[in-house]
């Protein structure tokens, strides 16, 4: 469980206290990738966690199924119906994206500007803008509940798509074995590095 902080606690305050107090993460999540005029265009449903630093494992069951499971070192894409993984090394396949602001180091601004905004509802919200603009999102905005336990994360990316992620079945700071980090291509599948 996170530590208290005060009332008037900002997002960014919840932001930094995340990345200093959890080192493990596991939730369920649902995904929606909007176009430039909000429409819905794919729906995506899943579990992911992650163990600081740089290991992470993304399970996507609906509606196909992939794997993306970073070790430390490189991340791996598998996706299970091309039987097709593709290898990039973690700090070129991460660098300022929304996984190093959730599994990366403490040293998160380091990589991007935080600015609390303010929006009526009951989330605490905060915006992260890469400060390196050669990377594919142009901003990642963060809600995180009154508790501060990180609830959702709005994506915008170069094209002006939105990824909408919420998070729930939340479990911070769980038992994860050293297994769920590491990734075998399957025998047979096609192996594509950088």
């Amino acid at each position: 469980m996170l530590s208290a902080l005060p009332a008037q606690a900002s997002a960014v305050d919840h932001l930094r206290r995340f990345v200093q107090e959890i080192q493990t993460f596991k939730a369920d999540f649902n995904q929606k990738l909007l176009d430039q005029n909000y429409q819905v265009t794919q729906e995506a449903s899943g579990s992911m966690m992650f163990q600081r630093p740089g290991k992470f494992r993304w399970v996507y069951e609906k509606p196909y199924q992939q794997l993306i499971v970073g070790d430390g070192h490189r991340v791996w894409f598998y996706d299970q119906d091309l039987n097709q993984v593709t290898v990039r090394q973690l700090d070129l396949a991460i660098g300022n994206s929304p996984a190093a602001l959730l599994a990366g180091s403490s040293a998160i601004e380091k990589d991007f500007n935080l600015t609390d905004i303010t929006i009526e509802d009951e989330i605490d919200w905060l915006e992260a803008t890469p400060k390196n603009k050669e990377t594919n999102f142009e901003l990642i905005r963060m809600g995180f509940s009154k508790a501060g336990e990180l609830r959702e994360m709005i994506l915008r990316d170069n094209f002006g798509q939105f990824t909408l992620l919420v998070f729930n079945k939340i479990d911070f700071n769980p038992q994860l074995t050293h297994e769920l980090f590491q990734f075998k291509p399957p025998s047979g599948a096609d192996v594509i590095s950088d």
